[in-house]
């Protein structure tokens, strides 16, 4: 199939890759030329507009930072929706507003395009081994159109109702993991502060009712876990930024639908803070150097 790819950050990259290495024809496009020259070299065609990488593809993809981008690359004059054939499928794999999801998928229906919001999970290792998890929010008949193309990036592609769902589900998602990362930093910070090992604990915790993601995968304490953004300087990974991003995303869609979300406005003020103090482009498990005090 002849994909267009609007995005090649750290994670639009190596999904790219990844479809290349499963067979597909790539026209893609950054506003970083860089990327593109990196995705060129590996067997991609370049385009200089999302217009333009649009214009002869059989499906379109865009993996952007957050709503804004999307709704520019999308609705811009020289945007995906000015350059696509009617009936090409669309699918954005960032993360937005449920509601301008849904919004995007009615303009785009409107000129015959169906469009599919399919964020992800998994992070850059995901993104790179093709291990992701895809929250689809599409109808029936365009999740099974476009599922086996997803499951060349994922290991995972779950199919979460209608347009918007897959927004509502990653949100709800990442709502977990900043309040679970912000405990177990506290965790490991109180239990080395006691003078337990860093390790000892973090298996304490894996074998025990605390194990969780943020602890037996992606531990924040340094010299737990070696592939883990702790045993790099918190470099590469999920910006704290980004997981500020989408704390965002999850109370302003409470406040639409008069939901109360505690403990995720407390963790969006924790992530504000480290931001604030220069943590904000750090990976977001990042946040036990603000809550340290060995």
């Amino acid at each position: 199939m002849k994909i267009a790819f609007v995005g090649l950050g750290n994670m639009g990259a190596p999904m790219a890759r990844n479809l290349l290495r499963a067979g597909h024809a790539l026209i893609v496009f950054d506003l970083i030329p860089a990327a593109v020259e990196g995705l060129g070299a590996a067997g991609a065609e370049g385009a200089h507009s999302p217009a333009s990488a649009a214009h002869a593809a059989e499906l379109v993809i865009t993996m952007l930072p957050a709503s804004p981008q999307v709704r520019a690359v999308y609705e811009g004059a020289e945007g995906i929706l000015a350059g696509v054939a009617p009936g090409v499928p669309l699918i954005d794999s960032s993360t937005i507003d449920p509601q301008i999801a849904r919004t995007l998928a009615a303009a785009a229906a409107a000129q015959g395009n169906p469009m599919a919001d399919a964020p992800v999970s998994g992070g850059t290792g995901g993104a790179a081994s093709g291990s992701l998890t895809f929250m689809v929010g599409a109808e029936a008949s365009l999740f099974e159109r476009i599922k086996p193309t997803l499951a060349a990036m994922g290991k995972s592609v779950v199919h979460c109702g209608g347009s918007g769902n897959g927004q509502v589900a990653k949100i709800c998602n990442n709502l977990v993991l900043g309040i679970s990362m912000l405990g177990v930093a506290e965790a490991m910070s109180l239990g080395v502060a006691l003078g337990m090992d860093a390790k000892v604990l973090a298996g304490v915790i894996n074998s025990s009712s605390g194990r969780c993601w943020s602890s037996d995968t992606y531990n924040p304490y340094p010299g737990v876990i070696d592939g883990a953004p702790a045993a790099r300087g918190y470099t590469g990974g999920f910006g704290t930024d980004l997981m500020l991003k989408d704390l965002g995303l999850a109370t302003d869609a409470a406040k639409q639908s008069r939901q109360s979300v505690a403990m995720a406005a407390v963790a969006q003020q924790l992530y504000q803070l480290w931001s604030a103090r220069g943590g904000g482009q750090k990976d977001f498990s990042s946040i036990i150097e603000m809550l340290r005090h060995d």
